[in-house]
């Protein structure tokens, strides 16, 4: 059974406030939330390279023209440490650090700075990460462009995580400053178009959603493929209303995810959202009850929980109202004999 939107606003007040504001995936159930922060998983946040190591260094998880870093390099035990003992990590990370010279373009420094910094955010000291992020970047050489980028990126959403959307967007900024080069590689683009939507999640922090809407299209532009990118813009449209372009949109960025791709929650949680403003119940229901099913301990499926209890049971044929019996005819009138 379909129910009209403007009962269902006088019925379930707390759903409907919430769903207008927010806009991505969120923290805890029915609390209004910004764009997702941080942008990507921590595996994905780091460049597998060190600053000057290899030309050049992206922000992708596995750049086709980067190869990995040696399982046995420094960088590679730094943050391995960081998964058996993070604070003890942390203080190796800065012995590290202290150790080596302060020289410009210094690869080593840099590597000490980026994984001191990768520990610092995991640990959410986003302060500290965002000046250890800065230090490995001012270590890269002035021609490796894109690993000094990817840094630059890195420290902006160390400062977006911590509430400091001004130094964030400066980051941003400054990681797309470099004109790219006049024949840029697909992966060069998805770079670039991944800063872009680092940038309007702090643009959306500043309220500043035309421009936020501005950076998402050059995102589309630059990488069309990034699912992550038209998940954003159709919670941006539904935060604006435009449910059209928020159906189509999330349906893009449902085309995109492959299978098993942690996006998947994010998409479900948003796409019902989207059905059940547009008064679309059932779809919202089974695309709920997907992120549940998907990935049931995530902070996503507790949302859609939260949607689905103050729904309550979904209806059945069985509770449908019978139709009103139609009246019986009226008896002819008596005719006199």
């Amino acid at each position: 059974m379909l129910i009209l939107l403007p009962a269902l606003i006088a019925a379930q007040a707390p759903l409907m406030a919430d769903v207008w504001h927010q806009i991505g995936p969120n923290p805890h159930p029915f609390e209004a939330s910004p764009l997702p922060i941080p942008r990507r998983k921590h595996e994905t946040e780091v460049p597998p390279p060190a600053p000057g190591a290899i030309q050049p260094a992206t922000q992708s998880a596995n750049p086709a023209a980067a190869p990995a870093r040696p399982a046995t390099s420094r960088y590679a035990r730094c943050l391995a440490a960081g998964r058996e003992n993070p604070s003890a990590a942390i203080t190796a990370a800065r012995t590290w650090l202290s150790e080596t010279p302060a020289s410009p373009a210094n690869p080593e420094r840099g590597a000490a700075a980026q994984c001191l910094g990768q520990l610092l955010a995991d640990s959410g000291d986003y302060a500290a990460a965002e000046t250890a992020f800065a230090e490995s970047a001012a270590q890269v050489s002035a021609t490796d462009i894109a690993a000094r980028a990817a840094l630059q990126a890195m420290a902006g959403n160390a400062a977006l995580a911590g509430g400091k959307a001004d130094d964030a967007l400066a980051w941003f900024d400054k990681a797309l400053a470099d004109p790219p080069s006049k024949a840029p590689t697909a992966e060069e683009n998805a770079s670039r178009g991944a800063v872009q939507i680092d940038r309007s999640r702090a643009l959306v922090a500043q309220n500043r959603l035309p421009e936020a809407s501005g950076a998402l299209e050059e995102a589309h532009r630059l990488a069309p493929n990034d699912p992550e990118g038209w998940l954003l813009s159709a919670t941006l449209a539904r935060r604006g209303k435009d449910l059209d372009r928020a159906q189509r949109d999330i349906e893009v960025a449902a085309s995109l995810a492959a299978h098993g791709d942690p996006l998947g929650a994010p998409i479900g949680l948003e796409a019902g959202v989207i059905a059940m403003l547009s008064g679309r119940e059932d779809a919202a229901r089974k695309s709920w009850d997907s992120v549940v099913a998907l990935a049931p301990d995530s902070p996503e499926a507790a949302t859609a929980k939260g949607y689905l209890d103050q729904l309550g049971p979904a209806p059945t044929s069985s509770s449908a109202p019978a139709p009103a019996a139609s009246p019986a005819p009226a008896a002819p009138p008596e005719t006199s004999r």
